[in-house]
């Protein structure tokens, strides 16, 4: 946000942040009894992203309290280390005490009375332009800059009249809000699908007596057998970084496309191949509903090392796998379920046997023989059916609340813009919280 080049509205006053807003300072002569013996402490990662407030803190004795940065309640804490402030750690203290101390790496800050408000500033603060602008005058060395208070007050932000923060500020923050109840329903659900995986994997859909296995307590009606009994693995084909092009209508499928939780993304990072790499390597071509797992670790994100995934193909594109992700194909003599057989590997005690199994290289890798080796807990087909239905049913609220957060937080980008350079004005917005 180039502040210079906004057409600002007659009411509206460009100035410093410094001007605008107060650096908060421990008072001379702070009596901290008046906190009882423990005073609330911010440690950094207790300060959110994405979150409006902040109320979780470390109580600290009052004789042991040591070095810190003095807060008051409503005081916007700003993260001035990197990487905090460049991922944008921030929130507005939200405590029943009057004041409490947080971590040194932090600046607090707080509105005039009758000229500024603080969740207008935090939601300044969140703009991606003024935030890469201030990020580009930390100081100090490669890996411990800093941003100091001096160049953070400095920063010239467009001030409406009070009253038109407030607003810009409630509308924003209804969204955050409802961004934020969004990532609670996946939390909830996410946990809710962890204890019923792990009630109904081991005691069963019928309440039914169980036996003590090699993997544990399992319905006493169910089978166990390695998995090589069930399935077979094939490998994908060792593509050459030269053998991609700029677009096709080809994809290679990687492990990129394995995300944590055991989702399949077409988009991530994607890599084309030439379209006739379809016909020339059809016996790697993957089918909607193939089922995948990732044999090599990556650099960036080795949490997806033996994570299985379907395979979820909603476009006309061709997909080939590559050579450091698998295919089960289940073997014709047997009944088992696909999707089954995803949700029983992505369980820990599966994953825990695969991630034992690695081996480790130029990269961590995980063998053909060792993931066909896997013991497998299964009931008959009718009941993998229903397990699968119930698993899935979790999963799909869990996708329909991470595309509502794609949705909102889409709008919340478009109106902290609009609303922040004047380009849309509060009195243009219907809105209802």
């Amino acid at each position: 946000m180039q502040t210079g080049n906004i057409q600002l509205p007659s009411d509206w006053e460009l100035c410093r942040i410094s001007e605008a807003y107060e650096f908060t300072k421990k008072p001379r002569g702070l009596d901290l009894k008046k906190n009882g013996d423990v005073i609330p402490f911010f440690k950094m990662d207790q300060i959110p992203l994405g979150r409006i407030k902040v109320s979780e803190f470390t109580p600290k004795p009052r004789n042991k309290l040591g070095s810190g940065t003095y807060v008051e309640n409503g005081d916007v804490m700003v993260a001035k280390i990197t990487p905090s402030f460049e991922n944008g750690k921030q929130a507005i203290v939200d405590i029943k005490s009057d004041f409490a101390y947080a971590t040194t790496e932090v600046i607090p800050l707080h509105g005039i009375d009758g000229k500024s408000d603080n969740q207008f500033l935090f939601f300044f603060l969140l703009h991606p332009e003024v935030r890469a602008d201030l990020a580009g005058k930390m100081e100090g060395s490669t890996g411990r800059q800093r941003l100091s208070k001096t160049v953070l007050g400095d920063r010239l932000i467009p001030l409406p009249p009070l009253p038109e923060q407030k607003k810009i500020a409630y509308i924003l923050s209804t969204i955050q809000r409802a961004i934020e109840a969004q990532e609670r329903i996946i939390q909830i659900t996410t946990e809710l699908k962890k204890a019923l995986m792990h009630k109904l994997f081991t005691e069963g859909l019928h309440n039914g007596p169980q036996k003590q296995t090699e993997i544990g307590l399992v319905p006493e009606s169910w089978d166990v057998v390695e998995l090589n009994q069930l399935a077979d693995l094939k490998n994908g084909y060792a593509f050459k970084s030269n053998d991609y092009v700029e677009e096709s209508n080809t994809l290679n499928i990687r492990m990129s496309n394995i995300r944590p939780g055991a989702q399949f993304d077409l988009e991530y990072n994607p890599r084309f191949l030439p379209d006739h790499f379809a016909e020339s390597q059809k016996s790697f071509l993957l089918e909607d509903g193939d089922l995948i797992i990732a044999m090599t670790d990556m650099a960036n994100d080795p949490k997806i090392l033996g994570v299985p995934t379907i395979v979820r193909n909603p476009s006309s594109k061709k997909l080939l796998l590559n050579q450091r992700v698998g295919k089960l194909v289940p073997n014709h003599n047997c009944s088992v379920n696909i999707e089954f057989l995803r949700f029983y590997l992505s369980r820990k005690p599966a994953q825990r046997y695969l991630i034992s199994c690695a081996k480790k290289g130029v990269q961590v890798n995980i063998g053909k023989k060792d993931i066909l080796s896997v013991p497998v807990a299964f009931p008959k087909p009718g009941d993998q059916e229903t397990l699968v239905k119930c698993f899935n049913t979790l999963d799909d609220k869990l996708a329909a609340a991470g595309c509502q957060i794609a949705v909102l937080q889409n709008l919340f980008r478009t109106l902290l813009h609009q609303l922040m350079t004047a380009k849309t004005r509060v009195h243009e917005i219907e809105f209802s919280a």
